[in-house]
């Protein structure tokens, strides 16, 4: 009886041990599927990454063609720019050259009619005589240059008869 017994215990140890093996099984075969799926996840965020890095690398290298063509450009303009900064100096040169050549004649005229306002009238009877001032085009305005150095010289030579009018 006592076999019976001892083998009976020995039976219900071992089905109670084999029920937390099953149960044990069935919890690390739960946890193997939750680490799967999160294998699953952990390779697509992978794969997301690796693709926005390849992306990231596309962008950068775009950005420094750009950054390579607004430095081309850049230049450009800044050579543009001393260009016309150079050409300005110039046409300011040469403005100020005939603004003081036009004082130097109304200087002249004005002291030309004080000093003999008989002469004058002689000279207004005869008719007006044309002032020449000459000056060298520079760069690709000359024409605009050219245009206001024969409006200047129209200038004086209305003044001109003014005052030899006045003078009269």
């Amino acid at each position: 009886m006592m076999t019976f017994f001892v083998s009976m215990a020995a039976d219900v140890l071992v089905a109670v041990l084999l029920v937390a093996t099953i149960v044990s099984s069935v919890k690390l075969s739960r946890r193997i599927s939750k680490l799967k799926a999160d294998e699953a996840a952990l390779r697509s965020t992978i794969g997301d990454l690796v693709v926005a890095s390849a992306t990231a690398e596309r962008a950068i290298a775009g950005l420094r063609a750009t950054l390579d063509e607004c430095d081309r450009t850049l230049t450009e303009r800044l050579a543009g720019a001393e260009r016309t900064s150079t050409d300005l100096v110039a046409h300011v040169e040469a403005g100020e050259s005939v603004i003081s050549r036009i004082a130097a004649i109304v200087g002249q005229a004005r002291t030309a009619t004080a000093a003999a306002p008989a002469a004058s009238s002689a000279a207004a009877s005869a008719g007006p005589r044309p002032v020449v001032v000459e000056a060298a085009p520079v760069g690709g305005n000359g024409e605009r240059v050219g245009a206001a150095l024969a409006a200047a010289q129209a200038l004086s030579e209305r003044a001109l008869d003014r005052l030899r009018a006045r003078a009269a």
